[in-house]
């Protein structure tokens, strides 16, 4: 049965309305994304141009000072390194682990629903809370100091719901018959999880890792909370010593400043100059916050090419 012209003539008339306004709303969408890019280029551009005279060797070798052309970002990259170093070695094994535990163990009633509710929650929290928490707790309850340990601990609860949601995701996304064959071979749970979901999920794992890291670099609010010092002309303890057992933990208990208090401090002074510094400090960080999500891209290429499923 044949629809009368008129009907076939609206209908085509309808499809073609739908498809004009597919293009506008398509056109207004690229529009909106060359303004942002535009925008956040220019910013970067400007950062770059501003600064550019700074970025030499001794911009990384030197401490910061009171005089502009002499200082350096030195204690500020280190302190950064050492602070991203434990907030790693907290929030990657927890959230990883909480992940699997909520996806693959965790039995299906309403205490773990209010968990996954405050997890979701939490990852939306400002920043700045975290840092009041971590005043109380670290560093008046439990007596850690305004230290390089409470540095990292406290960017690690910060980032710590972004892994468990990126973990729980990428094991979400592994098809239910991998681990149906698994059982239909005689794996036990552990075996199964080890052995497929984790293999298989570790490119959105770890995505979601460097992501939350590349976050957690940036931070000023929480740090700036639990007491970094805005100027620091020393070292914290070296973690290899040539005295046996040759590792030293002493660096964990050592005051510290990072890379945005130090952009913070140069933003802060009137003198041009330090405005220069805090330019080319800015760069720096913006490049290792694209180098971290640089390498999440290839870390997830590599990775799924070598997948077979």
């Amino acid at each position: 049965m044949s629809l009368p012209a008129e009907e076939i003539a609206a209908i085509r008339a309808n499809i073609a309305s739908r498809k004009i306004r597919d293009l506008i709303f398509t056109g207004i969408g690229i529009l909106c994304l060359g303004i942002a890019m535009m925008t956040i280029a220019a910013l970067f551009v400007d950062m770059l141009v501003t600064g550019w005279e700074r970025l030499r060797p001794e911009f990384f070798t030197e401490f910061p000072s009171r005089r502009a052309g002499q200082a350096g970002i030195l204690s500020a990259w280190v302190g950064s390194v050492l602070v991203m170093l434990v907030t790693a070695a907290v929030a990657v094994p927890l959230g990883v682990a909480a992940g699997i535990w909520l996806e693959e163990y965790a039995p299906k009633h309403w205490i773990t629903d209010v968990i996954e509710i405050n997890i979701n929650n939490l990852a939306g929290v400002p920043s700045i809370i975290y840092g009041l928490l971590a005043l109380g707790l670290f560093v008046y309850t439990f007596g850690l100091g305004q230290s390089v340990r409470t540095a990292g601990l406290t960017l690690a609860l910060l980032i710590l719901p972004v892994v468990i949601v990126a973990t729980r995701e990428a094991i979400r996304s592994i098809p239910q018959m991998i681990r149906e064959a698994a059982y239909a071979l005689g794996a036990t749970k552990w075996q199964t999880v080890k052995d497929h979901i984790l293999p298989y999920s570790m490119p959105g794992i770890l995505t979601g890792i460097i992501i939350g890291l590349s976050r957690a670099i940036g931070e000023t609010a929480p740090i700036i909370t639990i007491g970094a010092l805005t100027f620091i002309a020393f070292l914290p303890p070296a973690p290899i010593t040539d005295v046996a057992p040759y590792v030293s933990f002493e660096w964990l208990k050592a005051p510290f400043t990072v890379m945005p208090i130090q952009i913070f401090n140069w933003t802060s002074r009137p003198d041009p100059n330090f405005h220069q510094n805090a330019a080319a400090a800015g760069v720096i960080l913006v490049a290792m916050t694209l180098s971290m999500n640089a390498l999440a891209i290839w870390l997830r290429y590599r990775l799924r090419k070598n997948i077979k499923w």
